[in-house]
């Protein structure tokens, strides 16, 4: 049975776009954050680049919800992926995840996409810096740096509440105490409700620490992900030394926002006042093929507005180009797309665009 399931004739390989699969494993990582493992239903090999997101297409309370995490696993195991998520108080897709998503539990998902990865940044000498559970894209480079044999000189900088909330530790002490060019260091912060014995560093990172802990700092590609006071602490370390910082590189996107549609009436109404009080001749003009709509838009405004305006719901996630869930294609015309890596080079020229992103240049006819 598992070699027919593995059978490398039939197996698929992952592509961006929109796919059913099936969580097998949770993992209690800590208190408060567990892995979700998933498979597809048919063999498929979910091949990615260490550091790139996938975007859950969820129902909760009869409302669809987009939302979109980093996949902590390594693409050097193949036939599964997985995402580890952090229940925040009042986060209402986290808790929703850990206490609805079970072994069994099926759900599509959107990617994989992003910018933030080890692949398109390869370094000889590497800096990872998190906070919480911004862990979870470098431990994915970490894995895959490890299964590869990479020869690289890696110095890894963790920021956690408490040991007990440092996730994967158990793991990372196994990876970084098995190749002499890896080195771990964890801080945990220096509060009271501690609760633990910890001999390590204490407090929030600061640039007399991060220089003991990795002396040549300034020499390194840096990925930094985590909340973001944390990664504009570093950031500001970085450039009160003059760091370059074309080798810094950071996870660009939080929790996404609840998705909640548009009040597509008072859009509309809008739109009507500001066609009126434009020339005409500055209008564009924006048509969706298969709704059989079209209306005129501001120069500047986008795609996906264009469509609100109508009424039509494209799905969407991010609003910045970074989740590719708002994809759709662009039968004629040309668009200004200002995307942040949600959407692939491949994708981009066989006609799609990501509509969040795309402003009309004269009209444009959308496949939706």
């Amino acid at each position: 049975m598992t070699m027919q399931f593995l059978n490398p004739v039939t197996t698929q390989t992952w592509t961006n776009g929109r796919h059913l699969v099936r969580c097998v494993k949770v993992i209690q990582e800590t208190a408060d954050v567990k892995t979700f493992c998933f498979m597809a239903e048919q063999p498929v090999m979910f091949f990615f680049k260490p550091g790139q997101f996938v975007t859950l297409e969820l129902e909760i309370g009869g409302q669809a919800v987009m939302r979109s995490y980093t996949i902590s696993s390594s693409p050097s195991v193949p036939y599964s992926f997985s995402i580890s998520v952090k229940r925040l108080p009042g986060g209402w897709v986290s808790n929703w995840l850990h206490d609805n998503i079970k072994a069994g539990s099926e759900l599509p998902v959107h990617g994989p996409v992003g910018d933030f990865n080890i692949i398109d940044h390869a370094a000889d000498k590497l800096l990872f810096l998190s906070g919480g559970v911004g862990i979870t894209p470098l431990m994915s480079m970490t894995r895959w740096l490890f299964d590869t044999n990479a020869n690289v000189d890696l110095e890894f900088v963790h920021s956690a509440r408490a040991p007990r909330d440092v996730v994967f530790h158990r793991e990372l002490v196994h990876i970084f105490s098995r190749i002499p060019e890896f080195k771990l260091h964890v801080v945990c912060e220096n509060k009271d409700d501690i609760g633990e014995t910890w001999a390590g560093y204490r407090g929030f990172l600061t640039q007399p620490m991060l220089e003991l802990m990795a002396p040549d700092y300034l020499e390194r590609e840096i990925f930094c992900c985590g909340p973001a006071p944390y990664m504009n602490a570093v950031k500001a370390i970085l450039r009160a030394n003059h760091f370059d910082m074309a080798h810094y590189h950071e996870e660009s996107f939080a929790a996404t926002p609840v998705e909640v549609r548009e009040d597509v009436r008072e859009l509309a109404e809008q739109a009507e006042a500001a066609e009126e009080a434009l020339d005409q001749t500055q209008l564009v003009s924006v048509e969706f093929a298969q709704s059989d709509r079209r209306i005129h838009v501001q120069p500047g405004e986008t795609v996906h507005a264009a469509a609100a305006k109508l009424g039509l719901h494209i799905p969407k996630a991010c609003g910045m180009g970074i989740c590719g869930t708002c994809r759709v294609g662009l039968k004629s015309g040309r668009v200004e797309m200002d995307h942040n890596g949600g959407i692939t080079e491949e994708d981009i020229a066989e006609g799609y665009i990501l509509s969040c992103c795309s402003r009309p240049v004269g009209p444009v006819v959308v496949d939706f």
